[in-house]
């Protein structure tokens, strides 16, 4: 690395929005040889339905269609999502907005078809490669002894999935799980109280972006230890013989600075000096708040889904985004896939209101419809400067955004993503998901995991190797084995929210 590297930087969008990715940015950064500093630099609308309907209402077309070509198609497609949004929305009736009391499952769950199989396989191959011995972490990007917990979480989701489907043998389920556990009922913490932003994933050395010898703590994440409370849970109730580790890496942390009057706040370190922050929009927001629901904290407000929520029309179908952008609070409110694909697989949407996911996925089955170009956005690392991005279907007023952190635009590096296609197909089970399931199939197969994703415009994989990718992939797979919301499978209920609940003796 070359001495005049600077990590990219922080900010309250990051603090305030998906956590656990930077890590992953300068990994892939450094592994294409990139060591300077990041760059900072109407159509008609149709009737909406009713949210019981909305997954129906999906576009179904009749035979697969591939994506537009060539320039002028790019420009015909950015035409057409610049006239696709209408500013105020339809918003979803309020009676409908509740979060399901009987969890939900998909339609055609059950058994695995041999694709799947093979599909959950070549998942897996990504762990393998990217295990490391000396602390059961595993890698964020192929390569890189880099780890975020927000990473580490879908390597623990990764090995339940292959347990399950009995692509490893007990055996090595059983020392693998504990290896981790114990490392992360271990590890170094961030002023001892909750784990640093980033790892060393060899040598468990906290780190900043990117550096993997110099000890430095930069802070923790709300979201990444949000996600990881749900699968702590997951793994102590599904595997008795595992709930006393799985406990200890709870009991481990201090939680006590982690949420403050039912929010969710994280921490970063700017010029030495802390900033303390509330954390998250809607979505990862309430995605994250309920796992650290599930271990009795107090994160109300953090579930609300209702209070900051607005609705804008993209072609035609009013999705929900969160009032807080950057222009009023400094932080970044991206419309993703991801949180509600999540939610979907892991709790059968406790945590949002269905309909929201209905809504999210009918707006890209929408814009396939008018473009003739699959859609399935979500945030994601890339293979090519800025080397992450979200492309995200409405962000700060912006419809079809695909952005940096730092609001730079990147719409020419929007893509398809192998873990929001395989997600969506596995919660709705349409014809437009098979499309995607399909696309996945053909075009992002390589023998050490799944490839991220396939650029619009560029027409070609964005042919980064993560761990989150392949762990959505692998839980989505899970998911539809079992037929049941993965916290329902395992046995987890959930607490009350009250912080003496989880207070330590």
């Amino acid at each position: 690395m070359s001495s005049d590297f600077q990590p990219p930087p922080k900010n309250l969008s990051i603090l305030a929005s998906v956590g656990g990715v930077v890590t992953a940015i300068i990994a892939i950064a450094i592994l294409n040889g990139w060591s300077k500093q990041l760059s900072k630099t109407s159509i008609e609308k149709p009737k909406i339905s009713t949210s019981e309907t909305a997954s129906q209402q999906l576009v179904e077309p009749k035979k697969p269609q591939s994506l537009a070509s060539g320039a002028k198609a790019a420009e015909i497609v950015a035409s057409l999502d610049a006239k696709s949004v209408i500013l105020p929305g339809q918003p979803i009736p309020k009676n409908q907005l509740t979060v399901a009391i009987i969890p939900y499952i998909a339609p055609g769950v059950g058994k695995l078809t041999p694709e799947e199989m093979a599909t959950a396989r070549i998942a897996w191959s990504y762990f393998q490669r990217n295990w490391n011995d000396e602390t059961g972490l595993v890698n964020s990007v192929d390569g890189f002894a880099s780890v975020s917990m927000w990473d580490q979480t879908a390597a623990i989701a990764a090995l339940v999935s292959a347990r399950e489907l009995n692509i490893v043998p007990v055996a090595e389920f059983e020392a693998k799980m504990s290896k981790m556990l114990k490392t992360l009922a271990s590890m170094p913490l961030y002023k001892g109280e909750l784990p640093n932003k980033v790892y060393n994933a060899k040598t468990l050395v906290p780190v900043n972006y990117g550096q993997l010898e110099k000890r430095e703590e930069i802070g923790w994440s709300a979201i990444d230890l949000g996600r990881m409370a749900i699968w702590l849970k997951i793994v102590g109730v599904k595997y008795p013989e595992m709930r006393s580790l799985s406990t200890d890496v709870w009991k481990h942390w201090q939680v006590k600075r982690l949420t403050k009057k039912g929010q969710m706040y994280g921490t970063a370190v700017i010029k030495g000096k802390e900033q303390y922050n509330q954390e998250g929009r809607l979505g990862y927001e309430n995605y994250a708040a309920y796992g650290l629901k599930l271990w009795g904290l107090d994160v109300n407000k953090a579930l609300d889904y209702q209070s900051n929520a607005a609705f804008v029309d993209l072609y035609g179908q009013g999705i929900p985004y969160d009032r807080r952008d950057f222009k009023n609070s400094g932080a970044n409110n991206y419309v993703l896939s991801e949180p509600y694909i999540l939610d979907g697989i892991e709790t059968g949407f406790q945590a949002l209101p269905k309909a929201y996911a209905d809504r999210i996925l009918a707006a890209q089955a929408a814009r396939y419809e008018a473009t003739k170009q699959l859609t399935a956005v979500t945030e994601d690392n890339l293979d090519r400067p800025p080397y992450f991005v979200y492309s995200s279907l409405f962000v700060n007023g912006e419809p079809w955004a695909t952005i940096a952190d730092t609001r730079q635009k990147h719409n020419d590096l929007r893509f398809l993503s192998a873990k929001a296609a395989i997600g969506w197909h596995v919660l709705y089970n349409t014809a437009y998901t098979q499309q995607l399931f399909n696309f996945v199939q053909a075009n992002l197969n390589s023998k050490d995991g799944w490839y991220n994703g396939f650029y619009e415009s560029l027409r070609q994989p964005n042919k980064t190797l993560t761990a989150n990718n392949n762990g959505v992939i692998l839980e989505s797979l899970l998911y539809k084995q079992v037929g049941q919301p993965l916290t329902v499978w395992a046995g987890v209920k959930s607490q009350k929210s009250t912080q003496r609940a989880i207070r330590r003796p």
